[in-house]
């Protein structure tokens, strides 16, 4: 597999940039620094199966004040995939993660999208989630981004559909 170009996608201060940076350097850096414009990684993520070749991403982390208008945008071209981040202590950012998935599969069609809620270390309150998120299709997963909790796994699931779409 060719390396792929994957989307972090998701308000400011969700943390896509922790989530990546878990995932690259299997690090979490309590200071907050904000990403203006993108910041772009590169990484080989190892299966759980024998059979299947390691996954090659270049992941874009984007600057969460883009919003919808990086749709518009060239960083958006050519992504096999998106992972649009909400953060479970803030329930205005997952209104906002549904919005991004819907247009991201509107703009990018046949491409993958994934919700990840991140800060499950923070949150365990099921209720606080809007209930469109129940009626969403689009896989989710609760992640934890100071804890590891489910990164990889995004990602290899990530991998797993752009490697079974053709992309």
């Amino acid at each position: 597999m060719n390396r792929r170009k994957i989307m972090l996608l998701g308000d400011i201060g969700v943390g896509k940039s922790s989530i990546v940076r878990r995932l690259v350097f299997d690090e979490f850096d309590h200071n907050y620094k904000p990403t203006l414009g993108v910041d772009v990684y590169s990484c080989e993520i190892a299966s759980d199966s024998a059979t299947t070749p390691p996954a090659k991403f270049v992941v874009w982390d984007t600057d969460g004040n883009f919003g919808d208008s990086i749709l518009s945008l060239v960083y958006i071209r050519q992504a096999a995939a998106a992972l649009v981040v909400g953060d479970l202590t803030r329930r205005s950012t997952i209104e906002t993660m549904l919005e991004l998935g819907r247009n991201f599969l509107q703009a990018m069609p046949g491409r993958y999208c994934g919700f990840l809620l991140n800060k499950s270390d923070m949150s365990d309150d099921e209720a606080a989630l809007p209930p469109e998120l129940a009626r969403s299709a689009i896989p989710t997963l609760r992640t934890s981004a100071k804890t590891g909790e489910n990164v990889k796994d995004a990602f290899l699931a990530a991998a797993d559909a752009v490697r079974r779409r053709g992309l």
